[in-house]
């Protein structure tokens, strides 16, 4: 329908997926899956979100940290990616990975920074530099937000 306020499954998780960026209430709520999901490479369990500060959301369901590649250091370091070990048992999803290294701005003296950047842009920075600060080589990861799909709901995907 034109008009319509209804999203479709990608741009829900791309919304939701802005809405925790910089979001100190991103953990606070959260609760372990009881869901363990099954992946070429081992076995996953997230965090249920739940949506409780929007009303018209329901909740998600994250795996944060996820390996896709092997670690990129040492004899690794400027070789093509490789498929990451399988782990056993399951591997509890529950921390952001590091970021690659990169430059971060300072914004120590915000009247300085002011001078080089909008308001918005610092505002935007000050809450994202947090998760900016942990720092690897070893970056190679993904976070992945999906609809919760309940306890008894089977969900399987591939790293490729």
């Amino acid at each position: 329908m034109r008009g319509s306020l209804e999203m479709g499954p990608f741009s829900r998780l791309l919304v939701l997926a802005a809405l925790f960026i910089g979001c100190n209430a991103f953990t606070k709520n959260a609760k372990i899956s009881t869901r363990i999901v099954q992946t070429r490479y081992g076995r996953l369990q997230g965090l249920v979100l739940p949506m409780d500060q929007h009303r018209y959301l329901k909740p998600i369901e994250v795996f944060l940290g996820v390996p896709y590649a092997t670690p990129p250091v040492l004899s690794n370091r400027f070789s093509p990616t490789r498929a990451p070990s399988p782990w056993d048992g399951v591997r509890v999803s529950d921390k952001l990975g590091p970021v690659c290294p990169q430059k971060l701005p300072d914004i120590s003296n915000e009247t300085a920074a002011l001078e080089r950047m909008p308001k918005g842009r610092l505002e935007y920075l000050k809450r994202l530099l947090p998760y900016l600060k942990n720092q690897s080589e070893d970056c190679l990861y993904l976070n992945i937000y999906a609809p919760s799909q309940g306890k008894y709901v089977s969900f399987q995907f591939s790293l490729e």
